[in-house]
């Protein structure tokens, strides 16, 4: 390794350090971690995709590798939101897509970048990877929403949508404004383990996951 190539690695090591040390002055958990040089080109890596408008990505590896705590320093980096599901006993389809509501809130009427940080050992139900694979896909669940809630978030996008040169007035075109400002923020990561067959069906039945994600 050449002089530049060392003055490279420890210019991106102090920044990487600078980074971890502002997200813990900041953050309520604290992170300690010790970044290594595998551990920085992963976060570069994670940076890099949810900078990109659609970018989503899938982090194969078995608990306690860091893949939780290398977004949450990758999403501070990019000064974006993150949101994480809390699951509990009675926690199921309606929690869930009360919880997608609030992400496309963010994403799609208040207009923040935001990334959404989803593990396996979350999923409850397999329907919940039926809803991520189709937002992968398509920005949308169907039906997620009740009319009074639709006019909620036309009223909300409203002035935007104007300026946009969107027909307010047409709910069609309202509806696909919202739909694609939602795409355009929300980043979603999974996190999965290769281990057993779940993670080998589970990828044969949603192929989102591998289709719409940068493993």
């Amino acid at each position: 390794m050449c002089s530049s190539d060392l003055d490279d690695a420890e210019l991106v090591s102090s920044n990487m350090n600078y980074f971890l040390d502002e997200y813990n002055s900041m953050g309520k958990k604290p992170m300690q971690l010790v970044l290594f040089e595998n551990a920085i080109e992963h976060v570069s890596r994670i940076a890099r995709i949810i900078a990109q408008p659609y970018g989503n990505a899938l982090l194969m590896g078995v608990g306690g590798s860091g893949r939780k705590s290398l977004t949450t320093l990758a999403v501070s980096i990019c000064d974006y939101k993150m949101i994480q599901i809390e699951i509990s006993k009675s926690y199921g389809n309606v929690e869930f897509h009360d919880d997608i509501k609030r992400i496309f809130e963010l994403c799609g009427v208040q207009d923040e970048p935001t990334v959404f940080l989803f593990d396996d050992t979350q999923i409850v139900y397999e329907s919940f990877l039926e809803d991520i694979n189709l937002v992968l896909n398509t920005g949308e669940v169907p039906n997620l929403y009740a009319n009074d809630e639709l006019m909620a978030i036309y009223e909300g996008i409203s002035k935007s949508a104007q300026l946009a040169g969107v027909n307010t007035g047409n709910f069609s075109e309202m509806y696909a404004y919202f739909v694609g400002r939602c795409r355009q923020n929300l980043h979603v990561v999974l996190t999965m383990s290769p281990i057993g067959d779940a993670f080998r069906r589970r990828l044969r039945m949603f192929p989102a996951l591998v289709n719409c994600c940068t493993i």
